[in-house]
């Protein structure tokens, strides 16, 4: 298990050409969620993987494990610090649904341990590592982009390959984890965020993201799949799904200063990940969907 996620951290590293941990972001705005009523009963809990831990956006939330990389500053932490919510956030980098109910790492409890009868709140991001899903898909589509830069090289060689598993064991895994929240906090409401657009609809901007325009397409897709068995597993369950896609366009990867991602040539582990922005815009919808 710990050779797995170190694995995991060397990826954000080596498939995107980066060094070094912490990197700043500076990135920040303004709030635009409606006002909602604070609340100092509530007790809100935060799972999940490196979206919702806010890897990237410096400074560390104190305390928390190295490895897990969670920031003071992501979108539980934004959202909490709003409403006066009582936080307990256990979200980790390279977290998939087997670790809601597994430790990660030596040292780290399951998530699940956090979540109990008296929590009001759960919050969470998970899936994109089911299935090695995004890091092995852009590790894929990235070693290949160079043979054909304008061309489809990751969708010639991989097809549907890369999008089965979503289907086939990521969407059962999300059915069983949201069940499994609400077994352990059956009065709690529990609400599942999507991910933001990594990639534009069609054209891409290789080499800052190494990704042959032919294939943004076909990520984007993988993506949209993603997304789509993480809403259906909230339906299916009664869980609050917070759609990202529809505000997050325009600001993907590509998207220069209007970005919400960072590109594969940011330094430090949030590669690939939302940054300030991001994060701030994940708390304005989980925000909206409260209120």
């Amino acid at each position: 298990m710990i050779s797995r996620r170190i694995s995991w951290l060397a990826i954000a590293v080596a498939a995107c050409t980066l060094a070094g941990c912490n990197a700043p972001d500076d990135a920040s705005t303004t709030s635009s969620a409606p006002s909602t009523s604070i609340d100092t009963t509530i007790d809100q809990v935060n799972l999940g993987d490196s979206y919702s831990a806010g890897t990237g956006v410096s400074p560390l939330a104190a305390g928390s494990p190295f490895l897990c990389q969670r920031s003071s500053r992501n979108f539980a932490q934004i959202l909490t610090e709003r409403q006066h919510y009582r936080l307990t956030d256990v979200s980790c980098a390279g977290a998939d649904t087997a670790d809601l109910a597994n430790a990660q790492y030596d040292g780290v409890p399951a998530q699940f341990d956090a979540v109990t009868p008296d929590t009001d709140l759960v919050t969470m991001m998970i899936g994109g590592n089911d299935n090695d899903t995004y890091s092995g898909s852009i590790r894929a589509c990235r070693d290949v982009a160079s043979s054909d830069p304008s061309g489809s090289p990751c969708r010639d060689r991989y097809g549907d390959s890369l999008e089965k598993p979503i289907l086939t064991t990521t969407y059962p895994s999300l059915l069983t984890a949201l069940r499994q929240v609400q077994q352990k906090a059956p009065h709690a409401r529990v609400v599942i965020v999507g991910y933001p657009w990594i990639l534009p609809a069609t054209g891409g901007c290789y080499p800052t993201m190494r990704v042959a325009a032919g294939d943004v397409p076909y990520l984007r897709h993988l993506q949209a799949t993603l997304n789509d068995a993480i809403r259906r597993a909230a339906a299916q369950t009664g869980a609050t799904y917070v759609d990202m896609e529809a505000v997050s366009e325009g600001h993907d990867a590509c998207a220069g200063s209007q970005r919400w991602i960072e590109p594969m040539t940011r330094s430090g582990p949030g590669a690939v990940h939302p940054n300030a922005r991001g994060q701030q815009a994940i708390a304005d919808q989980v925000a909206r969907s409260l209120a």
